[in-house]
Parts: structure tokens; C-alpha cells; sequence
């Protein structure tokens, strides 16, 4: 029974212990082509997402810049680009942030969430409800 419990606790630890801070390789959702690698870092708390690279192709060049973005973003480099902000853990998800698709120029609500032990992170942008979005699939590369 007391080693049940042991195992319980670790299970409960390793759980809690689980974050997506780390370099990230990006999937589209469209056609399962590495897109980028955004590195994801946590400061006090609050989870935080920039684009380290892009990858030629799919993208037409090396160093794109948001020419669909609006405000201060129009035309700056993607790379180096703040694309996800907000996000805090409630639970198994974090929830309560923002993503940024930079082919689109549009900002989203977002929620991610660890799978596969955490070597794969399920990356949900959206409009209103959850159930109007799209999911991508990250990759752990660190």
C-alpha cells in the first residue's frame, strides 16, 4: 500500500513538474510541413512563444516579414517575432493566451496542451469558443 502511494506522489510530481518551455519545431496543420522552431520560455509564470527560425520552403524565404500583420508588426521580421503570449497552466492545459499566425496577420486566442509524455505539445488557436479553431502539433526539439 505505502509503495502505491510512493508511485502515486511521483506520478502526481512529474505531472505537475511538465512544461512547455523549450525550442518547439511547428507543423502545419494544413499540409504536416516543418514550418519553424519557436523557442518558449516562461517569465513569472506567464508562458511566452518567439520564432527562432523559419524554414525555406515552405516559406518563400529565410527572413520573412509579417507583411499581413497589423500595427507596430507590419512588415517586421518574423523571425525574433513575440507570436505567443499570455498563456498560464490551469490544470493539464494552459490556457489564456494569444497566438499570432504571421501568414494570416491574425491574432488568436490560444490553449495548449503537453502530449506524449511531453514530447509533443497540441498548440490551439481560436475565435470566441475553442471549437472554432484550428490544432497544430508541435514538436519537442531540446
Amino acid at each position: 500500500m505505502i509503495s502505491l502511494l510512493i508511485l502515486f506522489a511521483s506520478g502526481v510530481a512529474y505531472s505537475q513538474t511538465q512544461s512547455p518551455a523549450g525550442l518547439w519545431k511547428t507543423l502545419s496543420d494544413k499540409k504536416g510541413e516543418a514550418e519553424s522552431l519557436v523557442r518558449i520560455i516562461e517569465v513569472n509564470g506567464e508562458f511566452q512563444g518567439k520564432v527562432e527560425t523559419i524554414f525555406s520552403p515552405p516559406a518563400p524565404t529565410s527572413n520573412p516579414v509579417c507583411d499581413q500583420c497589423k500595427g507596430e508588426l507590419k512588415d517586421k521580421p518574423i523571425i525574433g517575432m513575440k507570436i505567443l503570449t499570455g498563456l498560464r497552466r490551469k490544470g493539464e492545459e494552459f490556457t489564456g493566451g494569444t497566438i499570432l499566425d504571421p501568414d494570416e496577420g491574425e491574432t488568436y486566442k490560444c490553449t495548449i496542451r503537453l502530449i506524449d509524455g511531453g514530447a509533443k505539445l497540441e498548440v490551439r488557436g481560436y475565435i470566441g469558443i475553442s471549437l472554432f479553431g484550428r490544432t497544430q502539433t508541435w514538436l519537442r526539439q531540446d
